[in-house]
């Protein structure tokens, strides 16, 4: 599951880790993005010390598929893919586009960590990936957007195993409170709302404006959303 950060994607890794025959990976890049870009995200001496940076051993890691469970879900962020050019792996499983409206990214964002740039919040390097894998492997990948889900979440859940040709599964739609040993160690910074939930929030309109200084990366990143919104689900 290609996201980006601020978007439901922590929520949608709990419905499918509900389910008996899924195990689930949270964010297996995130050690090598921090380590490769110098960023110093919260946490980030620890991240780096705790998991691998090495690229080639995660992409092993991911591409080795568990012997225990049918499904292994992964949650990726789109921008701690650093190159394009090395991602035949992803040939080995089913991508799918997780995307929300660039403005509720910008406002939620800003409440944990500081907007340098539109790198920061993935819109364009998702754009990049739904495009490699148009091209090179899924005419037709799917996308879900976080507030089709909120609004209405068994539909969009069903909607989703449809196409990806697994059962659906009523677990998927409640889930039990607190964390996980499967969250990364940056959930303590990052995970406090979705681990006092139980199910995904009711969907509630909120504010699609932005503070000025940040109007140039809401704009961009409000055109690739139109333009990925339309494959939706």
């Amino acid at each position: 599951m290609w996201s980006g950060p601020r978007n439901l994607s922590t929520a949608l890794m709990r419905s499918f880790e509900n389910r008996k025959d899924t195990i689930v990976l949270d964010e297996p890049f995130y050690s090598y993005y921090l380590n490769k870009t110098g960023l110093k995200h919260p946490m980030y001496k620890e991240i780096i010390k705790t998991y691998s940076i090495d690229e080639n051993k995660i992409i092993k890691k991911i591409t080795k598929i568990p012997k225990d469970h049918k499904i292994f879900y992964q949650k990726h962020m789109t921008h701690h893919i650093l190159e394009i050019n090395n991602l035949e792996w992803l040939n080995m499983g089913k991508n799918c586009f997780l995307i929300r409206h660039p403005a509720k990214v910008i406002n939620s964002y800003l409440k944990k960590n500081n907007l340098t740039n539109i790198r920061d919040i993935g819109f364009k390097k998702q754009f990049d990936i739904f495009q490699y894998v148009r091209k090179n492997f899924d005419l037709n990948p799917i996308i879900i957007n976080s507030d089709d889900i909120l609004k209405n979440p068994k539909k969009i859940l069903k909607k989703l195993c449809d196409n990806l040709k697994i059962e659906f599964n009523a677990s998927m739609t409640n889930w039990p409170k607190g964390a996980r040993e499967s969250d990364g160690i940056w959930g303590l910074v990052w995970y406090e709302k979705v681990n006092n939930s139980t199910s995904f929030e009711k969907y509630s309109e909120s504010t699609l404006d932005v503070p000025k200084k940040y109007y140039d990366i809401y704009n961009e990143c409000l055109e690739i959303f139109h333009h990925m919104n339309e494959f939706a689900l």
